[in-house]
């Protein structure tokens, strides 16, 4: 799940193994898990994204995820930060990859690398499609993910030379959306694992919600539940890449919530039908920082609901890893939406799970024994006899965020006490430096801006005569504008007239019809149009623009209409566009 803006993620799964010592690894799988050096393990990851926190709390965050049981730490790679501008580069600060991978190396701990989605700039590329059989967008995919796979080698930081890397991924969900992109999509994602193999990383590739991941891709799950999930060869292991231990903030829209209990419940679920690789989307959530939200309308704190602790579960799956990787289940119903799955090894070794997927509480009998089953739980059974865990009475200290209205400040003496946490700028209304330029109709705020903004003024002057139609009762005019988003101020003669916005439930665009007053002679409209974080997931998400897109119309309470953004409107005039830069203002 690519939740931030415009990102190729090149995810690193770090998995646990001997810091202190330089070995090479074998990295293989077969039906039933990943092999390390020819041994099945059970692996239990988290996401942490080195650039949503800053390189001193790295350590901390590492040292408590193995604390909390995991053998792997996950993260993106993201193409947006690393490459701001084609071929300049940034690995410095919050965006040093190796660092990042070599203190979790240092940790004891083994890494993935996920490489998803996509930089803005690339949009802007003559010709290219994005996700698809396109050959300029082919081009720079393969670029960037050779320089990271090439970075990763220069340090020998895959486990084929000794390094903590064991897993990575090309694409990201793409099986989600294909079918909006026809026959050309299996063309591409064919190529897609073509070329990642190609790059030989030593280690096994995966594709996440990718059902037809051509061999020796593994496909893998991602979701809240992934128990019922099997993968598309039964040459390949059960694998839940993203376990979504909550979901993202919104501005405007709930917060999400989801309760331990089930967490554990879905993560037992897993393992007792067979997976063998589980990892929490996130372990650590961390902050999205500067513009990087995505969007729109998702908020700087990526939360997630982030567990950073355990609740003992991993410690009862590793007390069954033993029969988990020796043997294959088996499932037997104990009663209605109850069942027994049981890992028994030829040498005696036993362990099992006993289910309860019913909203009620439920008394079982299992191997002469009774045990009771709390509505929608598992109970784990290391020995086939004693419970060790039941998710629905794991221990745990919950913090719900919200969001809190706070009226703006005038006061000077508060100002200065807060400088040292926020920065002003002062904007003045309206098209007043020397950089705006005309066009005739309305621009598209993305194209325009670059990127390189949020804001965008559109500015008209038009004169209005005092016997026009819509001004004969002497009432108020209503302006009308339509907007593709996200936010909308609307100044008139250089006043604040009206606001509008968009909603975080996925409709971003805007409306307006605002009450002003004009006067005969000539009237200044201003228009701000602000994004509030860039589409980065669905098909086609780089053609959907944001701004004024029209139309703009005043309108008479006689019903008269006049048109302002028609290119054939009897007073309408240019637009004066003004982008907004920080370093300007």
């Amino acid at each position: 799940m690519m939740r931030g803006r415009e990102i190729l993620a090149v995810s690193v799964l770090f998995f646990g193994f001997l810091a202190t010592t330089s070995f090479a690894a074998s990295v293989t799988y077969d039906h039933r898990a990943l092999l390390i050096d020819g041994k099945r393990r059970v692996l239990i990851s988290g996401s942490i994204h080195y650039p949503r926190s800053t390189p001193e709390m790295w350590p901390d965050l590492i040292q408590k995820s193995k604390d909390g049981g995991l053998d792997v730490i996950e993260t993106y790679v993201f193409w947006n930060v690393h490459e701001p501008v084609r071929n300049q580069f940034n690995f410095e600060g919050r965006y040093d990859l190796v660092k990042f991978v070599k203190l979790v190396a240092e940790a004891g701990l083994y890494v993935h690398l996920r490489i998803a989605a996509f930089p803005l700039w690339l949009h802007f590329i003559p010709g290219i499609k994005f996700r698809t059989d396109n050959e300029p967008f082919k081009a720079e995919m393969q670029r960037f993910t050779a320089k990271i796979v090439d970075m990763m080698k220069q340090e020998n930081l895959y486990a084929s030379q000794g390094g903590p890397i064991i897993l990575s991924q090309i694409e990201n969900e793409y099986g989600n959306i294909d079918s909006a992109f026809g026959p050309a999509a299996k063309t591409y994602i064919n190529w897609a694992a073509k070329m990642a193999v190609s790059l030989d990383t030593g280690v096994p590739w995966v594709m996440c919600q990718q059902p037809d991941a051509p061999d020796p891709i593994i496909n893998t799950c991602n979701g809240f539940y992934c128990d019922q999930f099997t993968p598309n060869s039964n040459n390949k292991p059960k694998m839940w890449t993203e376990n979504w231990s909550g979901w993202f903030l919104s501005f405007g829209g709930a917060v999400p919530y989801r309760p331990v209990e089930d967490l554990a419940f879905a993560v037992a679920r897993f393992f007792q039908l067979g997976g063998t690789f589980q990892n929490y989307y996130m372990y650590h959530g961390g902050t999205n920082f500067g513009r990087t939200s995505g969007g729109p309308f998702i908020s700087t704190s990526y939360d997630y609901d982030a567990p950073l602790d355990e609740y003992d579960v991993h410690k009862a799956i590793k007390l069954c890893e033993e029969a988990l990787i020796a043997t294959e289940p088996t499932t037997t119903s104990l009663g209605p939406n109850l069942e027994a799955t049981v890992y028994k090894t030829g040498s005696g070794s036993c362990s099992a799970f006993l289910a309860n997927v019913d909203t009620s509480d439920k008394t079982v009998t299992f191997n002469g024994n009774s045990y009771n089953l709390p509505a929608w739980s598992v109970s784990i059974l290391p020995d086939c006899k004693n419970v060790v865990l039941n998710t629905a009475k794991v221990n745990s200290v919950t913090v719900i965020p919200s969001f809190t209205h706070q009226s703006l400040v005038s006061d000077v003496a508060y100002s200065k006490a807060v400088s040292s946490v926020w920065s002003w700028i002062k904007e003045p209304v309206g098209i007043s430096k020397k950089d705006a330029f005309v066009k005739s109709g309305l621009l598209e705020q993305i194209n325009t801006t670059a990127d390189k903004s949020d804001s965008l003024w559109y500015s008209i002057s038009t004169n209005i005569k005092g016997n026009e139609p819509f001004l004969e009762d002497g009432s108020q005019t209503m302006l009308h504008v339509d907007s593709l988003g996200h936010v909308l101020h609307v100044f008139v003669n250089g006043k604040l007239a009206g606001s509008g916005a968009g909603k975080s439930s996925g409709n971003a665009k805007v409306s307006v019809d605002i009450p002003i007053t004009v006067v005969p002679g000539k009237n200044t409209i201003d228009l701000l149009s602000l994004t509030v974080g860039l589409y980065n997931y669905g098909a086609f998400y780089d053609l959907i623009g944001a701004g004024v897109t029209g139309p703009v119309k005043l309108k008479g309470q006689n019903g008269t209409t006049v048109d302002l953004s028609s290119r054939s409107g009897h007073i309408r005039q240019v637009f004066v566009f003004h982008i907004v830069l920080l370093e300007q203002a």
